[in-house]
């Protein structure tokens, strides 16, 4: 078995796997903002197989999402119902959710793709991976110049990701 082969099999059950380690990780990950950029992604394996490389050009961003439901409770008094505000919708995952949170607070790099890092009781975690489309390195890439393309820009907030194509109903 390859390298990858093992990372991926120790991240089938990680709590069982690495007990210690995925204890103290979570720990660390509640006390940090809920936006946090990485050098390295935690999970290499599926980040390479979602299209990350270790190159220039490259953001890694975990996102942490409350769990629970989506739609914001009602502002009681103060305003009328008109102002109270839409709910989140329902139909988006926590992933898609993770994925826009993402792509509001790095408006200059695009969403490639992202993967399920950990989760507890209250909050789920994602790694979230960025292209910057105008590095001259992914200019140069030809499997990744299609990124900065204009109708690439905003592929979280349209759905063009695999979370916002799944709960669009493209991919079952």
């Amino acid at each position: 078995m390859g390298l990858y082969q093992h990372i991926r099999n120790a991240w089938k059950k990680p709590q069982a796997n690495m007990p210690e380690l995925w204890k103290e990780r979570l720990m660390a990950w509640r006390t940090e903002p809920s936006t946090v950029r990485l050098e390295r992604p935690t999970r290499l394996d599926r980040a390479r197989s979602l299209g990350y490389k270790a190159k220039q050009g490259f953001v890694i961003v975990r996102e942490r999402v409350l769990r629970g439901g989506h739609i914001r409770p009602n502002v009681t008094g103060g305003r009328r119902t008109k102002r109270s505000g839409i709910g989140l919708s329902l139909s988006k995952s926590y992933r898609a959710i993770s994925e826009e949170r993402v792509q509001r607070a790095y408006p200059n790099l695009v969403v490639l793709n992202s993967y399920w890092v950990a989760q507890d009781g209250k909050n789920y975690w994602y790694e979230v991976i960025l292209v910057d489309p105008d590095h001259p390195v992914i200019k140069a890439d030809k499997n990744l110049a299609w990124i900065g393309k204009k109708n690439n820009r905003q592929r979280a907030y349209h759905g063009k990701t695999s979370a916002g194509m799944q709960s669009r109903g493209i991919r079952s």
